[in-house]
């Protein structure tokens, strides 16, 4: 069935539900994938009429066609067409909403369509892309773009059976000449060539097998991993940009463990996050049952379970990150243990250094460091030792990542023993509560000295510089010291400590 043409309008019903045979998981999918495409069709059948109007062929393709097999079809919507880049625009321009032309070096057109249906208002997200093949040579780190003139030949270039699926429309015609719709069923990832063909066209599709798989939850096939396995090193010639943003997909996605997990085992991630795959040779002091790499993802899944709302990127990969400070540290002690002295702080170091690299933004770059640099201050806690001075210049460390370092420090809790993980939750419940009310005394969110720069200058008579800062720290150590001062305390304060500098 999936190696020819079919019209997805017509899935077969059984006549009576008495004695119908059971739906295969391919009949379920085509049944699916009709729902999804029939909620989308009047956007894409008026668009496939206006390219069928001008002499040119339309069909949804790859992930598109994916998604609705799954019943997960949104609104972004991607298009295969043998109409060349600038005739696309011409049949788009008077149609779209907007239109945008960043893709169309690689022969890809976008545009938004927005439709009323049932008195609600939907945008669609279109992206058309003429029929092409793309492939690297040995040194560029850009793909080389040539058009094709059929639908199969643009198939045949997908980088998986499952995104090498098309419905050509306004017919509805099913085309599916390398059995994505089988392995779709059987949830894996093939390549519709030989696998070193399609890697070496494009090394990125590596990184798209392992991304895809934590995106879908599919198992990679056993000749796809050989041929990463083997060709690993060939990522070295893709962009970090590109490589950055295929490890944000897999990251966000909802089986992370399972990609990353590829990505090492496959030797990719040696070439790009090195520090990963470093964690699979140490123990953790802690937990002797495994390593710091289990460790680490681990503490990825339990962040993720303490995530409201969106995935949070920050906070996902300070999870992922916040040990690989420890192969660096690691001492043999003389009683036999194992020590990690300060891993936080050269683990921050590591990863300020290895996201530049990958060239996340700079305040990105800041959020993830500062959280791998903070994520063993709560272990001097104890039992709530800590005075209220310490309370206040952790949540002034934290600052706007103090919710996320919440998370973060409860997450890396992996321990097997019960009453452990019991006592650390409590600890950090008390440490939680102690925030909460300080916070409502003394707005710990935005603690600053209690007289400001000019006020500073003002009592001191002094013009801006130097001292003025000097000053200003002074005052904020004993703010978060002893908290919020009366403003005669403060001033008297401030004028003690202008008398000592002289």
């Amino acid at each position: 069935m999936p190696n020819a043409n079919h019209d997805s309008q017509t899935p077969q019903t059984p006549q009576t539900p008495q004695t119908a045979p059971p739906v295969s998981p391919l009949s379920q999918a085509q049944r699916r994938a009709v729902s999804e495409l029939l909620r989308v069709s009047p956007v894409a059948d008026d668009l496939a009429r206006r390219f069928r109007d001008a002499g040119h062929t339309l069909a949804l393709v790859g992930g598109s066609v994916r998604d609705a097999l799954l019943g997960r079809l949104g609104n972004d919507l991607d298009f295969t067409t043998d109409a060349r880049p600038e005739d696309v625009l011409k049949i788009v321009r008077p149609w779209a909403d907007s239109v945008w032309e960043v893709g169309i070096a690689f022969g890809t057109v976008g545009c938004i369509r927005r439709t009323k249906s049932g008195g609600e208002e939907r945008e669609y997200q279109i992206e058309v892309t003429t029929y092409r093949s793309e492939a690297y040579d040995r040194t560029s780190r850009k793909p080389e773009v040539s058009y094709g003139n059929s639908i199969e030949e643009d198939l045949v270039r997908r980088d998986f059976t499952v995104n090498a699926m098309a419905v050509a429309l306004p017919e509805k015609e099913f085309v599916d000449p390398h059995g994505g719709l089988e392995d779709l069923a059987a949830r894996v990832l093939r390549t519709p060539g030989a696998p070193e063909d399609s890697f070496s066209d494009d090394p990125l599709r590596m990184m798209r097998a392992a991304r895809f798989a934590a995106q879908l939850d599919f198992d990679v096939a056993p000749e796809v991993v050989r041929a990463m396995t083997a060709m690993s090193d060939r990522i070295g010639i893709v962009s970090a940009e590109r490589v950055r943003d295929e490890f944000n997909k897999l990251i966000l996605s909802p089986h992370p463990r399972k990609g990353l997990k590829l990505l090492v085992g496959t030797g990719l991630a040696d070439h790009f996050l090195p520090e990963l795959p470093a964690l699979k040779l140490e123990r953790d002091e802690h937990h002797r049952h495994k390593d710091v790499y289990e460790h680490s993802l681990t503490v990825l899944a339990q962040a993720i379970g303490l995530e409201e709302g969106e995935p949070d990127l920050v906070l996902r990969l300070a999870a992922l990150l916040h040990d690989i400070g420890k192969p660096k540290t690691r001492r043999f002690e003389s009683d036999g243990r194992v020590s990690f002295h300060h891993h936080e702080v050269v683990g921050a170091k590591q990863t300020k250094s290895r996201l530049t690299k990958l060239k996340y933004p700079n305040e990105f770059v800041k959020d993830v460091s500062r959280l791998v640099e903070l994520h063993l201050r709560f272990h001097g806690y104890g039992t709530g030792e800590w005075t209220d001075s310490a309370v206040r210049r952790y949540v002034r460390d934290a600052g706007p990542l103090l919710d996320r370092l919440h998370k973060l420090t409860r997450s890396d809790c992996t321990t097997r023993n019960k009453r452990k993980a019991a006592a650390l939750s409590r600890a950090y419940d008390g440490l939680e509560e102690r925030i909460a009310r300080l916070q409502e005394q003394e707005e710990l969110d935005a603690i600053r000295p209690d007289l400001d720069g000019n006020e500073i200058m003002q009592i001191l008579g002094v013009k801006p510089g130097p001292v003025v800062g000097q000053a200003y720290k002074h005052l904020l150590e004993l703010r978060l010291e002893h908290g919020p001062m009366k403003r005669d305390d403060a001033v008297a304060a401030l004028k003690e400590w202008w008398s000592a500098q002289s």
